[in-house]
């Protein structure tokens, strides 16, 4: 018995954040922006806003269209680093929002991997037969943490959430593997201390810059090619199957530079590759899961097609999941 995905849903922040807007913030401009990142825009929270409701309205669309009531879920998996609080996990948080308790509901904590881990996490157990229908959110804040006076991270992120309902099914679709992998070596190259202060871009007290993201990018860029090529080759070979079958790509948002530079090392056009971090920029563990709806929207994947997604982050995390839709 395996696991399929059946439904998707995204949800997002209400305040649309364009390159031109931040060029009245800081010294940048809308042109350097996108040569550098491929970013237009994106969403971010602003004070008042709850994370917490925005992936819930992500997983309720989810469930909808998968048919399913929040009472048939038999555990919540949720990829994360954006919970308000050290504990309870984000999970729980979610599960209470969604008038639903008693099953089993954790964080999975990877950075922008979180999905793809979550999502491996979740086919395992049920795999095992633990579970048989299962909620997988990707959704972070990484705005919040960025100091907003620093052109070279704060133009980088936006919010979000992404889900996916998850069912038990015997036969050829579903998943068909996961790779997870990790290097602590380099944690230094994409990190963010624990901070006390959501640093919202309309926040009226900001976090210290001591407190935010901080990220050696072209070390980070050279890694993360080289990493989601390997796991990417890797989950095609253990599952048999030859790149060229894979029907499309669904990468890891977190620039067109890098997502362009592993299609060119995989040897794969255009046409195969899924982007929108134009319009939503980096939203982390939230990137795959509203790219994979996106392309579900303008039907970029049909019945029986191989998809396959990628991403890395800090830890540094990276991992790849192969499904047949």
């Amino acid at each position: 018995m395996g696991s399929r995905i059946v439904a998707t849903g995204r949800a997002l922040p209400r305040t649309l954040i364009t390159n031109h807007d931040l060029e009245r913030r800081m010294e940048t401009s809308d042109e350097w922006i996108r040569t550098r990142t491929g970013i237009g825009q994106r969403y971010t929270l602003c004070s008042g806003e709850s994370l917490v409701d925005i992936a819930a309205d992500a997983s309720r669309i989810a469930l909808e269209r998968a048919g399913l009531k929040a009472s048939d879920l038999e555990a919540i998996i949720v990829g994360t680093v954006s919970s308000d609080f050290g504990f309870p996990s984000f999970a729980c948080q979610l599960q209470h929002r969604l008038g639903i308790s008693s099953i089993p509901s954790f964080d999975v904590a990877a950075a922008c991997s979180g999905f793809v881990y979550a999502l491996s996490v979740a086919d395992s157990t049920m795999r095992a037969g633990d579970w048989s229908r299962v909620l997988v959110v990707g959704t972070d804040a990484l705005s919040t943490m960025v100091d907003w006076n620093d052109r070279a991270t704060a133009v980088l992120f936006g919010d979000g959430a992404g889900a996916v309902v998850m069912v038990s099914e015997p036969g050829a679709r579903g998943v068909l593997g996961s790779i997870l992998r990790s290097s602590g070596e380099y944690w230094e190259l994409l990190s963010v201390r624990n901070r006390g202060i959501q640093n919202t871009i309309d926040a009226e007290v900001k976090s210290s810059g001591d407190d935010a993201i901080k990220m050696k990018g072209p070390e980070l860029f050279k890694i993360a090619v080289k990493s989601m090529e390997e796991v990417t080759r890797k989950v095609a070979e253990r599952a048999g199957v030859p790149l060229a079958e894979i029907a499309l790509v669904v990468p890891h948002q977190a620039n067109l530079r890098i997502i362009n530079a592993v299609a060119q090392r995989l040897g794969l056009g255009e046409d195969k590759v899924f982007t929108n971090v134009d319009r939503y920029g980096n939203t982390s563990a939230a990137s795959v899961p509203i790219a994979l709806d996106e392309a579900l929207e303008t039907r970029r994947i049909r019945d029986n097609d191989l998809v396959l997604l990628n991403a890395c982050g800090g830890g540094l995390t990276w991992g790849a999941n192969l499904v047949r839709w």
